[in-house]
C-alpha cells in the first residue's frame, strides 16, 4: 500500500472514531440533563422479541405487539422518558410486559393521558418514569381493532350527569349516592383514570353529596346507588341503562341513555321510558 493510501486510511479510521466518541459522548449529556435514559437498551439490542399491553380494567383486552418497526418507536418513546422520583397517585390503566429472552419479563404500569407532569405515569417496582403521551397515540391506539363512540370520554360521562341532574332526587345532599361504573364490563377498556379525576371534579361541582365509587364493593357505604349498564355503541351510537336505586326502601328507577352523533355534535336523549330503536 502506498504511503499516500495508507495515510488516507489512518485519516477515515480516526474520522470514524471520532463520530463514534462523539455520538457516545452526546448520548451520556443528554443522560446527565435527563432527556434520555438507558434503561431500555435491551429493546435496541433486538433482545425483545414481543409486548403485551393489557387493560387494568378489562382483562380481556389487550394487545400483542410483535412487529418490529412498532417495538423500535416504543424504544425511541421508552428511552426519552424523564426518570423522577414520585408517580402518580392515579390507578394505572395498563401494564406493559416486555418480554426478553431467558424467561425474563420485564413489567410496567402505566397511566394514560398525563404528559410532562412532575409524577411519573409509568413504572416498575424499582423505577418510575415520565412518558410521553406519544405512547397513547403511536403505540396504543394504533392497535385498536374496536370502534369505541366517538369523544367516548365526553359523551360517557356527560349521559351520567344529565341523568342525575334529570332524574336525581338528593336535591339537597341528605343521602350519600354513590355511582358504580365498575360494573359497566362493556365500556371498561375505554375508562381512563384521568378522565375519572375530571368527572370527579365535575360531580362535585354539579351535585350534592354525589361520589364516583372506587369499586364496586363500596356499595355499603352509600345510602343510594346509581349503576351504569351500557346496552351497546358504535362510533356514532350510544346506549345505556342508569339504575337509580334507594337503599332505604329498595325502590329503582330505571332511565334509558340513547344519544346519537349527527351533524357534528353529540345529541343526549335521556328517557324514563325506552326510546324507538334502543
Amino acid at each position: 500500500m502506498s504511503h499516500s493510501k495508507l495515510c488516507l486510511s489512518v485519516i477515515f479510521l480516526v474520522i470514524i472514531a471520532s463520530l463514534f466518541s462523539g455520538c457516545s459522548k452526546m448520548n451520556n449529556i443528554e443522560v446527565k440533563l435527563g432527556i434520555k435514559n438507558n434503561d431500555f437498551e435491551y429493546i435496541k439490542q433486538n433482545k425483545v422479541q414481543k409486548i403485551v399491553i393489557q387493560s387494568t380494567r378489562d382483562k380481556g383486552f389487550r394487545f400483542l405487539v410483535t412487529d418490529t418497526k412498532a417495538i423500535s418507536e416504543l424504544y425511541d418513546i421508552l428511552s426519552s422518558a424523564k426518570v423522577v422520583n414520585q408517580k402518580t397517585d392515579l390507578e394505572p390503566d395498563y401494564i406493559f410486559e416486555m418480554y426478553e429472552g431467558n424467561n425474563v419479563v420485564h413489567k410496567f404500569k402505566y397511566v394514560a393521558g398525563l404528559d410532562k407532569k412532575d409524577f411519573g405515569n409509568l413504572y416498575s417496582d424499582n423505577k418510575i418514569y415520565i412518558v410521553s403521551k406519544r405512547i397513547d397515540n403511536d403505540i396504543i391506539k394504533s392497535f385498536w381493532t374496536i370502534r369505541k363512540p366517538k369523544d367516548f370520554e365526553v359523551i360517557y360521562y356527560k349521559s351520567i350527569l344529565s341523568a342525575i341532574e334529570k332524574y336525581g332526587t338528593n336535591t339537597n345532599g341528605s343521602k350519600k349516592v354513590g355511582i358504580n361504573i365498575y360494573d359497566d364490563v362493556d365500556v371498561a377498556k375505554f375508562i381512563l383514570s384521568t378522565d375519572l379525576e375530571n368527572f370527579k371534579s365535575e360531580l362535585s361541582s354539579k351535585t350534592n353529596n354525589t361520589h364516583l365509587m372506587k369499586n364496586a364493593a363500596e356499595k355499603g357505604n352509600y345510602d343510594s346507588i346509581i349503576s351504569v349498564q351500557t346496552q351497546g355503541y358504535k362510533s356514532t351510537l350510544y346506549k345505556a341503562i342508569i339504575t337509580f336505586t334507594d337503599k332505604s326502601n329498595n325502590n329503582e328507577k330505571k332511565v334509558y341513555v340513547f344519544d346519537k352523533y349527527e351533524n357534528g355534535q353529540w345529541n343526549i336523549n335521556i328517557s324514563d321510558t325506552k326510546q324507538s330503536g334502543f
